[in-house]
């Protein structure tokens, strides 16, 4: 394995640490190695790394900048959420508190990349430095010059300097229309079946064989790998269910070579397991300091969701089951009576909306509903529509796409009567008195 990483200026030691830390992703780090080139030379200016959710882009960065000993600051834009923090750790890094000291209390980039020169002056690079950027797509949200700007901030400041963008979008999504300077892009692939199976089963139990856990991983694996390759995502699920499948062991029913009586006890439980892929179950520890969940409320239906998210997903379930002709009367305060008109009509009806299964609703009414049920007063940012978004890559929200409708989308909610219900009481909203089935 080491061999992919015989990168001529580095320590060859160094090297094969690197490798060891770097399971299934050490051609890879040879890849960046080789574009960064040796650590006098001047390297590319900017460097671009996409590839999705935990598919180890920071854990290989991180893994360099340590073993090799390279000068480095990680800046995470989630956390810099204005221009000043980053020059500020960018400069504390590289210069310390007095470089600092010097910028002003709005400073732009001219500020800082005046500060910048005279500071490398006296603090001349002996080998590249490095910024590297987490979360690189919220660069976009930024000012207008901030991401050229630091996709040629070596010619800026005149130092050898790279900067290393990490983002789960591509680089399309991120060029500007004015244009800028391009970077060099490195994809990371998903992890493979086999690459999962192998970094997954070097966390064994102490207690059991690594034969026996990497069989528990094959299982694992054969049931959540066509919904789930996230290695983090199994990884919780690994140690969320690894006590459920050792039971027949610490009762004395079974050996570890029981393979098939142990993947009978499982198999109902993992099935259950997959109705929580990305959702991170509270344990009853940790139920006593939450907000109060009411009697009858299990740790796997009190879920981490924002807390408008869970009105979204109210509102989603009951434009899903209720007929759009109901929203007046459900959600205007002077409505006026209810007629008996409506009650005639629904004793008439031949099958229940819970029966027939969810109908899709366009995006306004969503957000209609959505705001007639939050008790409190929301904006329509753009915070609420990744809300939106972040919903239906859990899957508790379906997107229909009509090849007719390219502007106009509609969603479907994909959850159960008594999920929502629990979701529901966490918030102390009765969603049972605004569904039309049970009125």
């Amino acid at each position: 394995m080491s061999a992919l990483l015989q990168v001529p200026g580095y320590d060859q030691e160094r090297l094969r640490s690197v490798a060891e830390r770097l399971p299934c992703r050490e051609a890879q780090a040879g890849t960046l190695l080789s574009l960064l080139g040796e650590p006098q030379q001047y390297s590319y200016p900017s460097v671009f790394i996409y590839g999705h959710r935990a598919s180890g882009k920071s854990h290989v960065v991180d893994v360099l900048m340590e073993e090799l000993e390279l000068p480095c600051v990680a800046v995470s834009c989630v956390e810099c959420v204005s221009m000043a923090l980053l020059f500020e750790r960018v400069l504390l890094t590289f210069f310390g508190p007095d470089a600092t000291s010097l910028l002003p209390r709005f400073p732009s980039m001219s500020d800082f990349v005046r500060i910048y020169k005279r500071q490398r002056l006296q603090s001349p690079a002996k080998q590249t430095r490095y910024i590297v950027m987490e979360k690189a797509e919220l660069l976009r949200d930024g000012d207008a010059n901030l991401l050229p700007a630091l996709l040629r901030l070596q010619e800026l400041v005149e130092d050898n300097l790279t900067v290393i963008l990490l983002s789960e979008i591509v680089w399309d999504l991120f060029r500007p229309n004015t244009g800028c300077f391009e970077p060099l892009q490195l994809h990371f692939p998903d992890y493979s079946k086999g690459e999962l199976q192998e970094i997954l089963s070097k966390d064994k139990h102490p207690s059991y064989s690594a034969e026996f856990y990497s069989s528990y991983i094959n299982i694992l694996l054969g049931v959540f790998y066509s919904v789930c390759r996230d290695l983090r995502e199994l990884r919780h699920l690994a140690a969320l269910n690894f006590t459920k499948f050792c039971e027949p062991l610490t009762e004395g029913k079974g050996k570890e070579t029981d393979t098939h009586k142990l993947w009978r006890n499982i198999e109902p439980h993992l099935k259950k397991a997959m109705q929580t892929v990305y959702i991170r179950e509270v344990s009853r520890w940790g139920l006593a300091f939450s907000e109060r969940p009411q009697a009858g409320l299990s740790a796997h239906t009190h879920i981490e969701l924002p807390y408008y998210s869970k009105f979204l997903l109210i509102a989603a379930y009951l434009a899903s089951y209720n007929p759009a002709r109901t929203d007046k009367r459900f959600f205007l305060k002077h409505h006026g009576k209810i007629r008996k008109t409506a009650k005639f009509l629904k004793k008439n009806e031949k099958t229940s909306n819970h029966l027939l299964g969810p109908k899709p609703f366009p995006l306004d009414r969503l957000l209609a509903i959505f705001y007639s049920v939050v008790d409190s007063r929301v904006a329509p940012t753009a915070s609420i529509f990744s809300q939106i978004s972040s919903l239906v890559t859990l899957q508790l929200l379906a997107q229909v796409s009509h090849d007719d409708q390219l502007d106009a989308p509609k969603y479907k909610c994909c959850v159960s009567l008594d999920f929502i219900c629990a979701i529901s009481r966490t918030v102390n909203f009765e969603i049972v008195k605004y569904l039309y089935d049970f009125v």
